[in-house]
């Protein structure tokens, strides 16, 4: 099958090489001038993985979409909505679209694949999330992730399509939930770095506990199933982001408190603002996400603002 992957950092990287590897023609695009783009056309190869031979690079994007049949966006979940309305220029009959980040709309709180919809159109999309780091996968450890869309017969083919003994998929029965789990661990993880700074690391557990509790409040309201935020996209994914030192987001709020500036992407921290909209909006408090959020964007001390959230006053769990 032929297979586009738009998006050219590190899990866009990854997506080709994977695709490549279970047998699939790929082609990675990245947009014109890109400086990943140009540091894989040079060497092959950035921090993460080398890219075999057989993978195609461009930067034009009409070429790259008119033979693919499956297409893969691994772009920064704020640029979406910009990128979507490219797409709806060229021809997409045809094609199906695999989502593969996390996050949520700034401004609007939206889904990723509310907005994708919303420019690109009535086109077939199905969102792949889940626990695992490119640099576990390139060393063959294996994984569980989850395949989720509106339409259980399209995400059985996308499984079909990129299922092998690396990655064992699930199939996500719930899109809402899935998106919603996927974008907030991110959250979570910006918390879990703040507790690792100030040696408060054994929190971690009640964070844990109490960060999938308010978000299944918050699925539940929307309209979701509870339950999801106990699966792959969310309770799933802790270990690789609450933990691991792969992590960008824990990372990020390892580096906040230390007062180093950490220059990688850390998605948590649009998602925190983004998710305070759906909060307001369904009427859910979301203690863990307001206070990430007060920390990274409004300039509250986390020290203080972290023992407030874990020592409130006593209630029922």
């Amino acid at each position: 099958m032929n297979i586009a992957v738009l998006g050219c950092g590190r899990w866009g990287t990854f997506h080709a090489w994977y695709a490549n590897r279970i047998g699939h023609n790929v082609t990675l695009w990245g947009r014109p001038g890109s400086a990943r783009l140009a540091a894989l056309v040079a060497d092959r190869a950035n921090e993460y993985l080398s890219l075999p031979k057989e993978i195609e690079l461009s930067d034009n994007l009409t070429d790259v979409l008119k033979k693919a049949e499956t297409v893969i966006i691994s772009v920064g979940a704020q640029g979406l909505r910009a990128l979507a309305r490219q797409l709806s220029a060229e021809i997409l009959v045809g094609k199906k679209f695999v989502l593969c980040m996390k996050g949520l709309e700034i401004g609007t709180g939206k889904r990723l694949s509310q907005v994708f919809a919303e420019e690109a159109g009535d086109v077939p999309a199905a969102v792949w999330v889940g626990p695992g780091h490119v640099q576990d996968f390139v060393r063959e450890i294996p994984n569980c992730m989850v395949i989720s869309s509106p339409s259980p017969e399209l995400t059985r083919e996308i499984v079909e399509i990129f299922a092998s003994p690396l990655i064992r998929f699930y199939y996500g029965e719930d899109l809402l939930g899935t998106e919603i789990g996927a974008a907030a661990k991110n959250v979570m993880g910006l918390a879990a770095g703040m507790l690792d700074g100030m040696g408060y690391g054994s929190l971690k557990g009640a964070l844990m506990a109490r960060g999938a509790r308010e978000l299944s409040r918050l699925v539940e309201k929307m309209g979701g199933d509870p339950m999801t935020i106990y699966g792959l996209s969310h309770l799933g994914d802790y270990e690789a982001t609450l933990f691991s030192p792969h992590s960008n987001n824990r990372r990020f709020g390892e580096e906040l408190i230390s007062g180093r500036k950490f220059t990688k992407l850390a998605e948590g921290v649009y998602t925190a603002e983004a998710i305070l909209h759906l909060a307001a909006d369904y009427q859910v408090d979301l203690p863990i996400c307001r206070t990430v959020y007060e920390i990274t964007s409004q300039g509250k001390e986390p020290k203080s603002e972290l023992t407030k959230l874990f020592l409130r006053p006593t209630k029922s769990e």
